[in-house]
């Protein structure tokens, strides 16, 4: 049968892949890549330098597909329908990849930034692609470093403090409203710059775009003053590159919205 591994490749670098993730790099016959267009090419060849630098004398294919586009105007009740058409028109993709491009006796690899688990869509597609039983298949998963650890190990912090919980939340939701009863919030996928909404707040921020690859930006310290910087620094790298991927944690004092644990 089919074997497919869904790889965890860290946040950008190729040294935090894990021992792990390169012994299932070094079991992958096909190592299949949608690429997202021009502007994001960069994207594709961090996945090939991670390749080049674990896999340097394997032989192995690369097979690429132009990853299909997702409705990013939908919104409100929109958004979860807008999201399942985009996961099936990938699963169209996964499958005649995995049909097509693969043999009977092969391994094939999907290569997904940071963690397969956190706010990523590989999983829930494959079980798509084996509910429409036109292909089978076997798969594992292998963990990676996600752009969360990367983020509060480069700021040498944590993400929660003794005794509080963590919250990792969108952007989208985030604009709804700091989430009661929790103060150390992990912010991802967002494209609008939420967290200037609590710049008026007591609140720390750490912040980070391309993390992990040669492009990082960082930039912490109390929200209201770094908030103009971040704007500055975001807007000019995605001047400059074309998109940007950007993670950030905020820090506030415990209790500050009321409410106290227990």
């Amino acid at each position: 049968m089919r074997k497919i591994h869904v790889i965890g490749i860290g946040a950008g670098d190729p040294d935090q892949l894990t021992l792990q993730a390169v012994r299932a790099l070094r079991d992958t016959d096909v190592f299949f890549i949608l690429d997202k267009g021009g502007v994001k090419a960069d994207l594709t060849g961090l996945r090939r330098d991670m390749l080049d630098a674990h896999l340097p004398e394997r032989a192995y294919r690369v097979v690429e597909a132009r990853d299909p586009e997702r409705d990013r105007r939908a919104g409100g009740a929109a958004y979860p329908p807008a999201v399942g058409d985009w996961r099936s028109a990938r699963a169209d993709i996964y499958t005649r990849l995995i049909a097509d491009e693969l043999g009977e006796d092969q391994a094939g690899a999907f290569l997904v930034w940071g963690d397969p688990s956190l706010y990523d869509s590989t999983l829930a597609i494959l079980e798509e692609v084996l509910a429409r039983g036109e292909v089978s298949f076997d798969y594992d998963v292998v963990p990676g470093i996600s752009s969360v650890s990367a983020l509060v190990a480069r700021h040498r912090t944590g993400l929660n403090r003794v005794g509080r919980p963590v919250q990792i939340t969108t952007g989208r939701r985030l604009a709804e409203g700091f989430p009661r009863g929790v103060d150390d919030v992990v912010v991802m996928l967002d494209a609008h710059q939420t967290f200037r909404q609590y710049a008026d707040q007591d609140v720390d921020i750490y912040w980070g775009a391309y993390i992990g690859t040669p492009d990082e930006i960082l930039v912490s310290g109390p929200l209201a003053e770094a908030a103009p910087r971040i704007e500055a620094l975001r807007a000019e790298a995605r001047e400059r590159k074309g998109w940007i991927m950007d993670t950030y944690l905020l820090r506030r004092s415990p209790g500050a919205d009321g409410l106290e644990d227990g």
